[in-house]
């Protein structure tokens, strides 16, 4: 069960953010472990359990990141991320392709959401036809985000814009792919058990959307791209 994390996860971020080589990094292994790896493994299968129980259709998969780099795409930087994430997402699929839940903690702050960040451009296509052909879901939707609050809408902009729907369906129309974000200081309720609750109250209120990115693949290609 998750306890929260402790100011000893953020020390070690930090440190690793300003030590990121090997050295540094095997002297502290066991910080990492402890401090920073075993609790965000226990708060990724909580909530996996949890969404689960509420939504067992979704069939939701866990994937944790790796703290290693790709050695074949360092570009210059340190072997080691600076941060950790997990997400929850249909297994089998491309990543990042398809919408997931996620959570990622880094030295300054953490954050949470659910998106799909490199749709293919047909399913883009897809989601404007809809748009087109009955807007008033997509503004259901999308009010709803607005109504709650707690998440910015992210994803990469056209640089010609698709077309204009309207000030509040312009930022669904016009973008490469589709995330909602949350992020917050590591401070107060992220060093107790509640962080866990905050994240599936935040989740739970992205199904709709979830599950309407989820659907767009499904539609015919339209005619016009």
């Amino acid at each position: 069960m998750f306890q929260g994390y402790t100011q000893g996860a953020i020390d070690f971020l930090w440190g690793l953010k300003l030590n990121n080589e090997r050295a540094w990094f095997q002297e502290h292994k066991e910080e990492f472990t402890a401090l920073v790896d075993r609790p965000t493994r226990e708060l990724a299968g909580q909530l996996l359990d949890e969404m689960t129980d509420l939504y067992p259709r979704l069939g939701l998969e866990l994937k944790v990141s790796r703290i290693y780099r790709d050695a074949r795409r360092l570009f210059g930087r340190g072997p080691y991320k600076d941060h950790l994430w997990f997400s929850l997402r249909r297994p089998g699929e491309h990543d990042g392709q398809i919408p997931c839940f996620w959570f990622e903690i880094a030295a300054d702050r953490y954050g949470y959401g659910m998106g799909c960040w490199e749709m293919p451009p047909v399913t883009m296509a897809k989601l404007r036809a809809r748009i087109d052909r009955d807007p008033k879901p997509v503004e259901k939707l999308a009010r709803a985000v607005e109504k709650r609050g707690e998440f910015v809408m992210e994803g990469q902009e056209y640089k010609r814009p698709k077309g204009d729907p309207g000030p509040l369906l312009y930022p669904w129309y016009n973008r490469k792919g589709i995330g909602f974000s949350c992020e917050r200081n590591c401070e107060g309720g992220f060093f107790t058990p509640e962080l866990a609750g905050q994240v599936l109250e935040g989740w739970k209120s992205l199904v709709p959307q979830y599950k309407f990115l989820c659907s767009l693949p499904g539609d015919p290609e339209p005619v016009n791209m």
